[in-house]
């Protein structure tokens, strides 16, 4: 598993490169945005730790750019508890967020919880079917989705969201469902998660995000899709 860790605080990056090649992991690293693009672009990472507060360009934009040609899963790192940034780094594309201080123990965990899903999703074979649902296509073998024959660039967990709504017409899942069967049940977060991303998948999807056609909502209840 290749790594790639962005952060300034160069003790920082130290500490995880270490505790990282130790269990095996090969570790690159950055210590400013502009770096950190370079290498994201060059280099095939199988998940990157980026921190929000950078030089020259911020985590927000890094990982902006990043989701703009790669779906690498990407962790945010934030030394604010402030709500925002972590529904902001979520809101650019980021698969999760951890709040500094941090103990590294936490960051490998939440690694490999995002690594072993994204194995699974590698090794099980997918349905070879293709959904055409009106002007959405969804290719469930090859993970890509299609709207009006152009296809939509979608995160990780943005496809697995959709994907688990299209594949369940009508049935209407809580925020805590969705967390529960697609970021897992140990996961932290909480409903606000869901709800960006499901904005974004929106904005992504719907020639219409304020009337959805396809994503809808169940008011007090959640989401579903429209069948």
């Amino acid at each position: 598993m290749k790594v790639l860790i962005v952060d300034d605080e160069k003790l920082i990056v130290k500490g995880i490169r270490f505790s990282l090649e130790q269990d095996g992991y090969e570790v690159e690293c950055a210590y400013d945005g502009e770096e950190a693009l370079k290498l994201a672009r060059e280099g095939d990472f199988d998940i990157i730790l980026l921190d929000i507060m950078l030089p020259k360009l911020t985590g927000l934009e890094v990982c902006q750019q990043i989701r703009e040609t790669s779906n690498v899963p990407i962790i945010m790192l934030t030394a604010k508890g402030d709500d925002m940034d972590k529904i902001l780094g979520l809101d650019y594309g980021a698969d999760d967020y951890i709040t500094k201080p941090f103990n590294v123990l936490e960051v490998k965990a939440r690694m490999k919880a995002i690594l072993r899903r994204s194995r699974s999703e590698k090794q099980i074979p997918e349905s070879p079917d293709v959904m055409v649902i009106g002007s959405l296509k969804l290719d469930r073998q090859n993970r890509r989705a299609y709207i009006d024959g152009r296809e939509v660039n979608l995160t990780a967990k943005e496809f697995d969201v959709l994907e688990l709504l299209a594949t369940n017409p009508n049935k209407v899942y809580s925020r805590t469902d969705l967390l529960d069967l697609v970021w897992g049940r140990e996961y932290p977060g909480d409903g606000r998660t869901v709800d960006v991303h499901v904005r974004r998948l929106r904005e992504k999807i719907e020639k219409s995000p304020g009337e959805p056609r396809f994503v809808r909502t169940k008011w007090g209840v959640g989401y579903y899709f429209e069948g």
